[in-house]
């Protein structure tokens, strides 16, 4: 049975520094949804925001379909905005993927930190992603967004230095315990 540490949270929240330190703390694999998306815009092209957001969907589905070529006894690090998906559609590709042991690490900030944050970053990201004028939407979805419900949770607040002390413990013991 492999495992999952999903590094979950709206964009701009800090998921993916989150999930580099654990992925490199761990020395377990790191997917990105993010990764495979811009490698899809590479070859297929950019387009609007109903394109942006069908590679968005064929990416998750690719990182849970790579995963389930990982040997038994792998834990994969997933950087993902898991709330862009129905929560059953994150359950199918766990189940696929034979998931067993799962925590989850909730990565938030205040909205306008988040919103600053996404704005600082939109001239040097990859041409598909949403612009500037994601931003004030981004902003309300940050003000509204939660974990999934589903797994062990460990909340992350970004905006505070200290966040990530000691998390890479708290990570593994969320992985010890038993599965619901």
């Amino acid at each position: 049975m492999r495992a999952a540490i999903l590094v979950n949270g709206v964009p701009a929240s800090g998921k993916s520094t989150v999930a580099r330190l654990i992925a490199a703390e761990t020395a377990s694999p790191l997917l990105t949804l993010d990764t495979i998306k811009e490698a899809f815009f590479n070859h297929l092209g950019t387009g609007d925001r109903f394109y942006n957001r069908t590679l968005g969907r064929a990416s998750y589905e690719a990182v849970f379909a790579l995963i389930a070529d990982f040997p038994d006894g792998v834990t994969a690090v997933i950087d993902a905005w898991f709330g862009f998906q129905p929560i059953e559609t994150l359950e199918r590709h766990i189940a696929r993927a034979g998931l067993g042991q799962i925590v989850e690490l909730w990565c938030h900030a205040p909205p306008a930190i988040i919103g600053a944050r996404y704005l600082a970053r939109v001239s040097e990201r990859p041409a598909g992603h949403l612009g500037a004028g994601y931003v004030p939407e981004l902003i309300e979805l940050a003000s509204r967004a939660g974990p999934t419900g589903r797994f062990p949770v460990i909340d992350v607040d970004t905006s505070d230095p200290r966040a990530t002390a000691g998390l890479v413990v708290r990570v593994r013991d969320a992985l010890r315990r038993p599965s619901n």
